[in-house]
């Protein structure tokens, strides 16, 4: 979404933008220029609403960019007053979408989520600005140097996502790393959220390893991840958030993807690098090729990311580094 709010601001000087936005995603991108942030707490819906709600009593907005499909998102926006309520065709209209919006941008097949974020942008008169700039604090980008090895390779692997059956096994990521440690014997960094679930399974991968690794499972801020990310050789991670920041600050990522289509959710900046088992997954649990499938149809079921193997992964750690890959 970040470069959607640069090519506004570039195509449309002087305008105005107020972002809902939910707690988590405000902790990175609190201090955006030119933003106002409506932070809204997914967990507390009906106090949220009233919040939202009050806050915008006295505002009438000229559109409202309805750029997410969930049932909660079309809810909530029918609490925020404009003129022009701008949303997807109908062809993805779904979770009472058109229920919530006069005006729709054109349909596209088959497409990158950013490039269906696009097309609000191009709706608008206005043409893509590929910034993803953050505002970030030097003592960020200290906390992340101090974790960089400036001798080796600096490898960080951001192994869980949001949907557990997304996530590669604790025993294939700790030999990955290992067999990293003995080719290149890089520094290799874990990362994760503070929940216990995600702490847990990094702390499996460590107890696996047979070679050093840093855990900073837990300790890191969003920011100071982003910093992170930014400093780091390479980073490899399933269908997540870091997957895409890394591809946002320019660091050659490789992704892990079986259980979601890669062109629809995968690295933008970095597709090459991908490990792509999405069409093996269709063929083998869903039983149709992949031109076949529903595009966005997801595979997310129990075996699917082990069609993914140690080999496959480091087959990309060499296309990145004996291969001089940027």
């Amino acid at each position: 979404m970040i470069p959607v709010v640069k090519s506004l601001q570039a195509g449309l000087p002087g305008v105005s933008i107020t972002w809902v936005i939910g707690r988590l995603e405000y902790r990175l991108l609190q201090g955006l220029p030119g933003v106002d942030f409506i932070v809204f707490d997914k967990n507390h819906m009906l106090t949220s609403l009233s919040q939202l709600r009050r806050s915008l009593r006295r505002q009438r907005f000229d559109v409202l960019l309805q750029m997410q499909l969930s049932f909660r998102a079309n809810m909530i926006s029918r609490f925020i007053p404009a003129r022009r309520r701008i949303g997807y065709d109908k062809t993805r209209h779904k979770e009472l979408h058109g229920w919530v919006v006069n005006e729709m941008v054109a349909a596209l097949p088959q497409y990158h989520v950013l490039d269906g974020f696009m097309q609000f942008v191009y709706h608008l008169g206005c043409e893509p600005v590929m910034d993803w700039t953050l505002p970030i604090e030097q003592t960020d980008r200290d906390w992340a140097t101090r974790h960089i090895q400036p001798q080796q390779k600096n490898i960080l692997i951001s192994p869980c996502s949001s949907h557990p059956l997304r996530n590669w096994s604790t025993q294939r990521y700790a030999a990955l790393i290992d067999a990293i440690k003995q080719r290149y014997d890089a520094h290799v960094i874990l990362t994760a959220s503070p929940s216990y679930k995600e702490k847990s399974f990094v702390a499996e991968i460590v107890a696996q390893c047979q070679s050093p690794v840093l855990n900073l499972a837990g300790q890191d801020t969003l920011k100071q991840l982003w910093s992170l990310l930014s400093l780091v050789d390479l980073v490899i991670s399933p269908d997540s958030g870091p997957l895409h920041m890394a591809g946002a600050v320019g660091t050659s990522v490789i992704g892990l993807m079986a259980a979601s289509n890669p062109e629809r959710s995968g690295s933008y900046q970095f597709p090459q690098l991908t490990v792509n088992k999405y069409p093996e997954a269709c063929r083998q649990f869903l039983n149709k090729p992949v031109d076949q499938v529903t595009w966005g149809t997801k595979t997310e079921l129990p075996g699917v990311m082990e069609l993914i193997t140690v080999d496959d992964v480091m087959h990309r750690v060499t296309q990145v580094f004996d291969n001089h890959h940027k």
